[in-house]
């Protein structure tokens, strides 16, 4: 009889997943653990839908690694998606309210933000069309016509 099991998760990468889920379940006050991973999974693939090159990568590097998968198993769409139609989107995918789908989306983003650093940011929202700024938690800045 062996003793062998199977290997387990690298433990730094459970634990940053674990922790990125604990800070959403916390700032979206989630009754519990399980409904924040569903609003981590969802605005993480809608995002891995809308980004693309060098500024997904680096994201996905930032990201623990549960996320980043969630992250990067989703094909980017050709039309990318301003930050309104981003949440209809996936409020449409979920039948969730709007406003539920954009509670999900700014508690999952700031996460996300926390991850990444403001530099990143920064020119992830120089990717993405106009909209998305306030669901990162961040404010959306137009220049003076």
């Amino acid at each position: 009889m062996s003793d062998r099991r199977p290997p387990l998760q690298h433990p730094v990468h459970g634990r940053a997943y674990e922790q990125m889920l604990e800070k959403v379940r916390y700032d979206g006050a989630y009754p519990t653990r399980e409904k924040a991973e569903e609003a981590v999974r969802l605005v993480l693939a809608g995002l891995g839908r809308q980004l693309t090159g060098d500024e997904r990568v680096e994201l996905a590097a930032r990201l623990p690694l549960d996320a980043a998968r969630i992250l990067t198993a989703q094909i980017p769409d050709t039309q990318p998606l301003t930050g309104w139609a981003f949440v209809k989107d996936l409020a449409a995918r979920t039948g969730a309210s709007l406003a539920t789908t954009r509670w999900d989306t700014g508690s999952v983003l700031s996460a996300v933000a926390a991850c990444a650093g403001p530099d990143l940011i920064t020119r992830i929202l120089q990717q993405l069309p106009s909209g998305y700024a306030l669901l990162f938690g961040r404010a959306e800045l137009t220049p003076a016509a």
